[in-house]
């Protein structure tokens, strides 16, 4: 058995916003040599996500407004995290909903994905750089 590790480094422009990844996770599962196993992929940071869905602009625009709803930023101070100083409580709950990794099925050198299935980056408190592991493993 073979493992492959890559780290990735996004510094995503604003607060809030998703990045569809698989063309990264493409390349390094090429690069790997890896022809049937699993990728993992994990957000390295308890403010990002990493998830599977439709690439598809108002689906990411459903989810930033859902998100929002659910744990929204403003006001800071309606969160005891943000007593710290902090101002990110909302993006560590938008985190836990979105989760921290997905794992993909690798199969005959490719992610044996369903349709429409791409891996995105979430991102929940941006401005800075984060890291994401993609790690391979197989024969």
């Amino acid at each position: 058995m073979k493992s492959y590790r890559e780290v990735l480094t996004i510094n995503y422009p604003g607060r809030c916003g998703f990045v569809n990844i698989t063309p990264e996770v493409n390349r390094a599962l090429r690069e790997s040599g890896i022809k049937e196993g699993l990728v993992l992929v994990n957000a390295m940071h308890i403010t990002a996500s990493v998830f599977i869905n439709d690439d598809e602009r108002g689906l990411h625009h459903d989810y930033e407004r859902w998100l929002e709803k659910l744990a929204p930023h403003a006001p800071v101070e309606q969160y005891r995290h943000n007593d710290t100083g902090e101002d990110n409580a909302d993006a560590h709950m938008k985190r836990q909903i979105m989760g921290r990794e997905v794992v993909v099925a690798v199969t005959n050198g490719r992610l044996d994905f369903g349709p429409w299935e791409q891996i995105f980056y979430g991102e929940f408190d941006g401005n800075r750089p984060k890291r994401i592991l993609i790690k391979i493993i197989g024969e």
